[in-house]
């Protein structure tokens, strides 16, 4: 598979921190949840939806409602530490040979405003949909390898890929990137929408949107494969994570996820009347350096602040004790986790390396962070570190609405200022999920660092297609051994998730912690 996607906007990938924050206001609605007899779920969500259309979903907050209103061939398993994958629209799924997937789907499966029963012929356009590169999905690349659908009956058919794709079954299938959708309906709005769908084929229903407030799903009175225990989902966008448990301390949210610092304080006492959870995290926290920024073109200037950096003392000081150092972008448990860092923490090699690039006298540059206090924290500590060695570090806190333009060309020249970032990607339980944004093909991009190893790309795509599974983790761990190498990179963290929920309720979790709303239940 060949790897080329320059025109993507905001995705999952990159965890948007919420363009729409709303702070304590939305949390402090009259309460009427579980309190009066169950009838209504209220969570938090990090962000306002964006986006509901599978082929242009923006960042976890729209699959969280596309899970509730619309359906997937099949969906991860809840509630277990393992990434197995279920059926979910399908009533079957069977891979027959690396290129062809078996598929029949449930019967009776209802679209609203009268488009008629999901078929086998809504899934051929809603794939191949994705595919089309006419389409401009920012999620081409998950059906990148298909070929087409083939249509038996009704409610079978087969796809068939080009070739073998070694994520179809992690990070493709029981994702937003099988979602079905009816032609009819999707051609009476164009082909495209954004937070209007022309129809719903879910558990819930989408009853109301109030931009930057609340999101209200009602149940889907048509939906047979199970009963949503909820007659009404309320998801409440609040950006600030401490505002959020506030918001739950006050009994006006049943569920919501917590910052990372708060975590060692609610393992040890959780709030009265709740549940606490620390999950492990996929996502990937690094300090990035920009390669082609005037300042940091010699290599040596760049492995002079991998040296200096002490991810320890970072990762310490922006979560608490409550997440760990990483070795890479892949985290354990899945393929391409590496054992340790090439590169540690040398203050005296650090000097040695400036003074070799005649930079004895060190020198300044700035530090690019979303405005959220975990990275301030890191960045100050990342700000101490560097100052050991010379380096003065003016530390630069941005608003969402500017930081996720800071590297992209399509933005304007601001990429060639841009030296030293802190970011972070969200992450699906396959490494490809994690490789893919550092592909020269992705410079200006989401490669900000500008990193540019034809080697890395070529690896990038010959492990799609590479099913032995201990070969295609090796060219993982090359992979990110040529990040390191290149001094762009210095990994940091995966995090951890902290979940907090009320008694009376039972949350449907995906190993990582993403809620499955439709799924949760009462206690």
């Amino acid at each position: 598979m060949t790897t080329n996607p320059t025109d993507r906007g905001m995705t999952r990938r990159r965890l948007l921190q919420g363009a729409a924050a709303v702070g304590v206001a939305a949390a402090m609605e009259p309460r009427y949840s579980l309190a009066e007899g169950g009838s209504v779920l209220r969570v938090r969500s990090y962000s306002d939806i964006q986006n509901l259309d599978p082929a242009f979903r923006t960042a976890e907050p729209d699959s969280d409602v596309m899970g509730c209103i619309f359906v997937n061939l099949a969906s991860y398993k809840t509630n277990t530490t393992s990434w197995a994958w279920q059926p979910e629209a399908a009533k079957s799924l069977k891979q027959l040979d690396p290129t062809h997937v078996a598929f029949e789907l449930h019967p009776g499966i209802m679209y609203s405003d009268g488009y008629g029963e999901m078929s086998a012929d809504d899934v051929k356009y809603s794939l191949e949909r994705i595919a089309d590169p006419a389409v401009k999905s920012d999620y081409a690349d998950d059906w990148a390898a298909l070929d087409h659908v083939e249509v038996k009956d009704k409610y079978s058919g087969t796809i068939v890929l080009k070739k073998p794709f070694a994520p179809l079954w992690t990070s493709t299938l029981p994702t937003d990137s099988s979602c079905i959708l009816p032609k009819k309906a999707m051609d009476a709005v164009g082909g495209k929408f954004t937070t209007k769908p022309p129809c719903t084929s879910g558990p819930y229903q989408l009853k109301s949107w109030e931009p930057k407030t609340k999101t209200v799903l009602v149940r889907n009175p048509d939906w047979k494969l199970y009963r949503p225990e909820f007659d009404e989902i309320h998801i409440l966008p609040i950006e600030d994570e401490k505002t959020a448990e506030l918001g739950f301390q006050a009994g006006d949210l049943d569920y919501t996820w917590t910052s990372v610092s708060s975590i060692p304080r609610f393992l040890k006492s959780p709030p009265a009347g709740a549940r606490f959870q620390r999950l492990p995290s996929l996502a990937y926290v690094w300090l990035g350096i920009n390669q082609d920024n005037e300042q940091f073109k010699d290599i040596r200037v760049r492995q002079a602040v991998q040296y200096a950096v002490d991810r320890k003392a970072v990762v310490d000081g922006a979560y608490l004790g409550a997440a760990q150092t990483a070795t890479g972008l892949i985290a354990p448990g899945l393929p391409g986790h590496r054992k340790a860092n090439l590169v540690n923490h040398n203050v005296e090699k650090a000097k040695e390396l400036l003074k070799a690039a005649g930079l004895e006298n060190g020198f300044s540059c700035t530090l690019a962070i979303l405005n959220k206090a975990e990275r301030l924290a890191a960045a100050q500590v990342v700000q101490a570190n560097l100052g050991e060695v010379g380096i003065t570090v003016q530390i630069d806190q941005h608003d969402s609405g500017t930081f996720w333009s800071l590297g992209a060309e399509k933005a304007g020249s601001q990429w060639k200022s841009l030296q030293l970032i802190i970011d972070r990607f969200s992450m699906q339980p396959d490494p490809f999920f994690a490789t893919e944004w550092f592909t020269p093909a992705q410079i200006g991009v989401w490669n900000w660092e500008r990193f540019n190893s034809k080697e890395f790309g070529d690896l990038n795509d010959a492990a799609l297609s590479e099913l032995d599974p201990t070969k295609r983790a090796a060219m993982y761990v090359k992979m990110q051994n040529l990040m390191e190498e290149s001094g762009d990179y210095v990994f940091l963290t995966h995090e951890a998730t902290g979940v907090l929920w009320s008694k009376k309720i039972i949350p449907a979790l995906e190993p990582n912690g993403v809620p499955v709303l439709a799924k949760f239940r009462r206690a």
